[in-house]
C-alpha cells in the first residue's frame, strides 16, 4: 500500500490526536475532547499531560481487549492492559510495530528529557508513521527513519512552525502531518505556514 493510500486511513481528532486504521486494527493516539471515535484496539499516550492523558477520553474508546501502550507518569492515570514503555523501547501488539522515541522540550520547560515522555513510531500497512508527540527540535530527530512525520507546530509548549519545517527538512518524511494547533494553543495559520514553507521539499497534509 502507497503512502497516500496509508494517509486516506489516518483521521485527525483535534490537537495532537489522532485515528490510525491499519491492518484491521483501529489505533488511537492521545485522545482528547473525543466527539466520535472508534473503539480502539491500541490506544497510545505520550505523556501525563490533561490534553494527552485524559482517562475520561480513553475510557470512551476502550475496550476489554484494547492494550493502552504509555510512559510511567501517564500509566499511574490509567486502567486495564496497560503496558509501560520508555524511550528507544520496542514492542509489537497485535502485529502492529510500535517504537517509542523520545520527545522534549531543548528551551523551555514544560517537557523535561530526563521525564522520558515519548513520541512512536507505527508501522502500519507498510509505512512508518512517527507522531512527534510534545517536542521540540531534538537531534534523535536525524535517526529517524519514517515516511509520515505528524509533528507540533503551535509554539508555546513545542516547535513553532519555523522549527518545524526544520524537523521536517532533517526527518525527510514522504508526507508531513502538522498537528497540535487549534485547541490549546496555535492555529490552522500556523498549519498553513508550515505547509508552504515545505513546498518543493516533501508533501505536506492537512487533515480536518
Amino acid at each position: 500500500m502507497g503512502v497516500h493510500d496509508v494517509i486516506k486511513n489516518i483521521t485527525w481528532l483535534g490537537h495532537d490526536g489522532f485515528l490510525i486504521k491499519a491492518d484491521g486494527k483501529a489505533i488511537v493516539i492521545d485522545p482528547f475532547q473525543l466527539k466520535e471515535c472508534d473503539p480502539a484496539d491500541i490506544i497510545l499516550i505520550t505523556h501525563e499531560h490533561y490534553d494527552h492523558c485524559s482517562p475520561e477520553d480513553v475510557n470512551k474508546i476502550r475496550k476489554n481487549s484494547t492494550v493502552i501502550v504509555t510512559e510511567a507518569d501517564s500509566a499511574k492515570k490509567l486502567s486495564g492492559d496497560v503496558r509501560v514503555v520508555g524511550p528507544g523501547d520496542e514492542l509489537t501488539v497485535s502485529e502492529i510495530p510500535i517504537e517509542a522515541v523520545p520527545a522534549y522540550n531543548t528551551n523551555k520547560k514544560f517537557h523535561p528529557k530526563q521525564n522520558g515522555w515519548l513520541g512512536f513510531i507505527v508501522t502500519a500497512d507498510g509505512s512508518r508513521i512517527y507522531h512527534a508527540g510534545d517536542t521540540d527540535l531534538i537531534p534523535e530527530m536525524g535517526t529517524l527513519n519514517v515516511d509520515i512525520a505528524l509533528l507540533p507546530v503551535s509554539g508555546t509548549y513545542v516547535m513553532t512552525a519555523e522549527e518545524a519545517v526544520e524537523a521536517a527538512r532533517i526527518i525527510k518524511p514522504k508526507v508531513a502531518i502538522p498537528m497540535h494547533y487549534g485547541a490549546i494553543v496555535g492555529s490552522a495559520q500556523d498549519a498553513r505556514r508550515f505547509g508552504e514553507a515545505l513546498r518543493g521539499t516533501c508533501d505536506v497534509v492537512l487533515l480536518g
